[in-house]
């Protein structure tokens, strides 16, 4: 032992109690008992008053445990490791893996904290692929609607997918003509609810705006060069992929049929009205037209 227990002025005891024994060190008398019941630590023997004495190889062993119980490693591996059980290399490699997934898992998290504080708005929630093309618009100019659809995308589509959406949003934050076209469109179609039947007439004229706007839209993506920028960006993704462990996700065909839409009869007319107008075939079914 150190030098410092040489001083004359000290007396220390030979055994000490099971809650001197817990405080020094750094646990419970409970968790104490419970290394007894699993043969982690053998029970020291009693005193005269019936109560358990630890000396101090039994401190020894008890700071030994709670070091590597510190360290993450289970109780039995612990047990196997005094024992000089072979099977503790494999454990302590299993060990090494969760701890580097908790690793990542927390960088990844700290990434997402720090995405968001620096946008000052959910869009930092979203992956890095999507608020990185959306980081330097405007204030204010993303709606939380956009958001929202976005966040769904992402879930649906994955960061790709998202992403290329994202074309969507900027050309709506930089061209106020078409944003007020949307935001009219928007209004509309918030009032195809139970009380319009399937068959007014109005769905079809509609319908016939909204696929004019999404043309005009699909020609400022175009003109702004916004998918150019984007196939960079996504071969620059690939590049990475795999480097990050993404979370899991449904078929699309799966996640679309889980996500509850309130659509009454006229707005899932109108819905698919839309999509005959915007993807027409000819009567070989493979050549598309504009509105």
């Amino acid at each position: 032992m150190g030098g410092f227990l040489a001083c004359p002025f000290l007396r220390f005891p030979r055994r000490v109690k099971i809650g001197d024994a817990a405080a020094f060190a750094g646990t419970t008398p409970r968790a104490i008992r419970h290394y007894h019941a699993i043969g982690l630590l053998a029970e020291p023997e009693r005193g005269s008053d019936n109560r358990r004495r630890y000396g101090y190889d039994d401190m020894i062993r008890l700071l030994w445990i709670r070091k590597m119980a510190d360290a993450g490693i289970s109780l039995d591996d612990i047990r196997a490791g005094f024992e000089g059980a072979t099977g503790i290399e494999q454990s302590l490699a299993r060990l090494e893996e969760t701890l580097a997934s908790k690793a990542a898992a927390i960088a990844a998290q700290q990434a997402a904290v720090h995405r968001l504080r620096e946008a000052g708005s959910p869009l930092g929630l979203l992956s890095p692929l999507v608020s990185g093309r959306l980081h330097d618009l405007p204030p204010g100019s993303l709606r939380q609607a956009d958001l929202d659809t976005l966040l769904v995308t992402e879930r649906v589509f994955g960061p790709q997918g998202a992403a290329a959406q994202a074309n969507r949003f900027i050309v709506l934050a930089t061209h106020p003509e078409l944003r007020a076209e949307e935001d009219r469109l928007a209004e509309a179609e918030e009032a195809l609810d139970d009380t319009m039947s399937p068959d007014d007439p109005g769905i079809d004229d509609l319908a016939a705006r909204r696929c004019a706007h999404e043309t005009a839209l699909g020609a400022a993506i175009d003109r702004s060069g916004l998918d150019e920028a984007l196939d960079d960006l996504l071969d620059q993704d690939d590049e990475h992929a795999g480097e990050e462990e993404g979370e899991a996700r449904t078929s699309v065909v799966e996640a679309i049929g889980k996500m509850p839409y309130d659509f009454s009869p006229a707005r899932v007319r109108y819905e698919k009205r839309v999509i005959e107008l915007l993807h027409p075939a000819d009567q070989d079914g493979d050549t598309p037209r504009t509105c």
